[in-house]
């Protein structure tokens, strides 16, 4: 039997030699199956730059707990594929994906198509043939012309924080990113806004007005903030105090609202929104590792990862160690050569103590150890570098046992850690 790995190599032949950003192949391939976007359970579809995924986690653990079935849609994978695609609440068995990768192969027919076209394809046709009651579905780059909005009357929009990040297909200004990020509201359906720049917001809601939809925008018409150890959420519809985000880090604050926002717009209360903050998961975001080769590795070193990789996500990071019990801190990074090095490692300068650098296994656009070594010192960092994460993991524990260690720069070096420690 073919397995999935083996059609998603054979899918990986297909990728154009320039990637256009466009719906034109999706449009295809979707028409040959039978637009299958069409008969999906109801859209809440998610885009931004930082938080999508979180949200999204948040949400999902709101809607089951009110006992929904919950289709669910994620890029990009850490350790397999399927963990993409989540059915009614289950991932995608390895016989399903399999036999749903297959048709939209056979469909495609040879033509050129990006691995995300055609397997954002093979979920809607998965979702199509498993009832629910609400499918969440996550951009994977930008918004307008992503592969994901070929929906076109999503139940609700949802766009987090935007901040700058591949800039080579979205512009290299916050409104340009803006612009194309709000590319999934849609003519009269709901938008629940995170906290934004200005000038991003201004953007979103010149969309939203062209198109009569309705915005719920963080700090105008809700707000959530930490007080006294607890989450405050408060909107029109009254005042929520709840448990803080079981995931980690002061950022998850404005997700945990954001999510919140979400669920009340879908007509959800205080039970929903206590399961979104107490019952989320998400791997590789401030996660921390017990078990495994690499937490064997650190002894009595705390061993954490983190899949942030841009210069929100470093922000974010640095004020999650700032607000963590004090511990000398060291980190483990390996970064993509697209990635804005230097804007990510700034904010963390001042919470650790040192870096060693590694490539990242099996990634083309792994920036070598010695650049990224070098970008860590530009920016006032102790850095040297690593064959491998292990090696890395075993030099900090060596000088400094007791100390946090921080693998981070790149959900790729995320995914290949939780692969070694299974």
């Amino acid at each position: 039997m073919t397995t999935s790995d083996q059609i998603l190599a054979r899918l990986m032949q297909l990728h154009p030699k320039v990637i256009d950003l466009s719906l034109d192949r999706m449009e295809r391939i979707l028409a040959a199956l039978g637009n299958p976007e069409r008969r999906i359970p109801p859209v809440i579809h998610i885009a931004g730059t930082n938080g999508k995924g979180s949200t999204q986690a948040m949400i999902r653990a709101g809607l089951e707990a009110a006992g929904k079935r919950v289709h669910a849609y994620t890029s990009p994978h850490l350790a397999h594929f399927r963990e993409r695609i989540r059915l009614a609440g289950e991932l995608i068995s390895e016989t399903e994906l399999a036999a749903i990768l297959e048709e939209c192969e056979a469909a495609n027919g040879g033509h050129p198509i990006t691995f995300f076209e055609i397997t954002t394809a093979a979920a809607f046709l998965a979702f199509s043939r498993i009832p629910a009651d609400y499918t969440l579905l996550e951009v994977g780059l930008g918004g307008r012309l992503d592969a994901t909005n070929v929906i076109d009357n999503p139940a609700l929009t949802v766009i987090t924080p935007v901040s700058i990040d591949h800039t080579q297909f979205l512009g290299d200004t916050l409104p340009q990113i803006a612009g194309e990020k709000a590319g999934i509201i849609k003519r009269g359906v709901p938008c629940i806004v995170a906290p934004q720049a200005p000038e991003g917001r201004e953007v979103i809601e010149t969309r939203a007005e062209a198109l009569a939809a309705p915005l719920r925008i963080a700090r105008q018409d809700w707000d959530s903030y930490s007080e006294h150890g607890r989450l405050v959420y408060f909107d029109d519809k009254g005042l929520l105090d709840l448990p803080l985000p079981n995931l980690p880090g002061p950022h998850q604050i404005q997700n945990a609202g954001t999510a919140i926002a979400a669920l009340r717009e879908l007509g959800f209360g205080e039970p929903e929104a206590t399961a979104a903050v107490t019952r989320a998961e998400w791997p590789a975001r401030m996660q921390r590792l017990t078990r495994g080769p690499l937490v064997e590795a650190a002894g009595d070193c705390e061993l954490w990862l983190d899949g942030g990789h841009n210069p929100a996500g470093g922000e974010a990071v640095a004020a999650t160690l700032a607000a963590m019990p004090k511990r000398p801190t060291h980190l483990v990074c390996g970064m993509l050569n697209t990635k804005d090095v230097e804007g990510y490692m700034r904010p963390l300068a001042s919470q650790i103590r040192s870096m060693i650098a590694v490539p990242i296994p099996g990634a083309e656009a792994t920036l070598p150890a010695e650049e990224t070594e070098s970008a860590a010192i530009r920016v006032g960092i102790a850095a040297t570098t690593a064959t491998d994460t292990l090696d890395a993991v075993r030099r900090i524990a060596l000088e400094e046992p007791g100390a946090r260690i921080l693998i981070c720069g790149s959900l790729y070096l995320a995914g290949d850690v939780l692969r070694q420690n299974g």
